[in-house]
């Protein structure tokens, strides 16, 4: 029986699940980064400022969703030199519309830029107002449990921009996702196998981190989340991603990814390559004829295999990255 790991049924909705404004160091209104968003071809942005959560869901229309979100921050204590500070950042979608709490607050601590000017806007857990944020995998690991406890999804952000690497994102429990794009230049593949391999069977996603400057669209367009659901209504979304219906990208698109009689089958844009990556060395390869393209291949999938996920990249060596799957 075919098995549908993208649902066959429904649309694919664009949505750029990492942005920033000027209520916290963006340089764009809420509202612009919808038009700019919507200009090209979006329908979804999460709205993920730093350290305040704030309801935007007004900026939503038929054609529009807009998910309320935060962005916290960790950072390590080595250096006051942020160039060279070891960070962890955790991006919480709020997965009700009406969920506005903030947790790990310690109100004042951690807010910066222009999210000072919102901090009485923003709710929080009183039991929560002290508590303080340490730069140990005990503490982020409790952070993102406490995010899933609360109503968001939780996604741990841009590891290569926070100068982080194996014996720092190996200890972080409790996400539902990785950040594999972020912008325009951040690609994290083999974050994403670290940790799979290492027992966290977890999404990716992508997302832009716009802070739009210089320019109004600048840094906007280059990575985000194709999600698949059957309409565009806040709670159905935010259903689909907890589900995994969702693959990320920088270019490419895929049509269809499902499994029948122990084969993996994908369609997909036109492809220079198309990859099967596993847990171990039974991952396939395969390239287009010269001049020719890539539209869709199978994978006959081992069973000591654990997992598998499908990377699927243009002609200008743009990718596209599906969620590991168990058979």
């Amino acid at each position: 029986m075919r098995r549908y790991l993208i649902p066959n049924e429904g649309k694919f909705y664009k949505a750029n699940l990492h942005s920033h404004t000027i209520m916290s160091d963006g340089s764009a209104t809420p509202e612009q980064v919808k038009e700019v968003y919507k200009n090209m071809g979006y329908d979804i942005v999460a709205y993920t400022d730093h350290e305040v959560l704030l309801d935007q869901t007004h900026l939503s229309d038929e054609t529009f969703l807009a998910l309320n979100g935060v962005e916290l921050g960790v950072n390590g204590k080595g250096t006051p030199d942020w160039a060279n500070m070891e960070t962890c950042h955790i991006n919480l979608i709020a997965l009700e519309p009406d969920n506005l709490k903030m947790i790990y607050w310690k109100r004042g601590e951690y807010t910066y830029a222009h999210a000072v000017e919102h901090i009485d806007e923003v709710q929080y857990y009183e039991e929560e107002q002290e508590l303080e944020r340490f730069y140990t995998g005990e503490c982020i690991s409790q952070i993102m449990k406490r995010g899933r406890e609360c109503g968001f999804f939780v996604a741990y952000n841009h590891p290569t921009g926070s100068l982080e690497n194996y014996s720092h994102y190996t200890n972080y429990h409790h996400m539902h996702a990785l950040e594999i794009y972020n912008g325009r230049d951040e690609y994290n593949p083999r974050v994403y196998d670290d940790m799979l391999r290492a027992g966290e069977m977890i999404y990716c996603v992508g997302g832009d981190d716009n802070h739009n400057r210089p320019q109004l669209t600048s840094g906007s367009g280059y990575s985000w989340t194709m999600i698949k659901a059957e309409k565009l209504e806040y709670r159905t979304i935010t259903q689909a991603l907890l589900d995994g219906h969702f693959y990320a990208s920088q270019g490419p698109e895929i049509y269809e990814l499902w499994f029948e009689d122990g084969v993996l089958h994908v369609s997909c844009s036109d492809a220079e390559k198309i990859e099967f990556i596993t847990y171990n060395r039974r991952s396939k390869r395969l390239h287009a004829p010269e001049g020719g393209s890539l539209t869709e291949a199978d994978y006959s999938v081992n069973p000591d295999s654990k997992w598998v996920r499908v990377v699927v990249t243009d002609h200008r060596g743009k990718t596209a990255s599906t969620n590991a799957y168990c058979f």
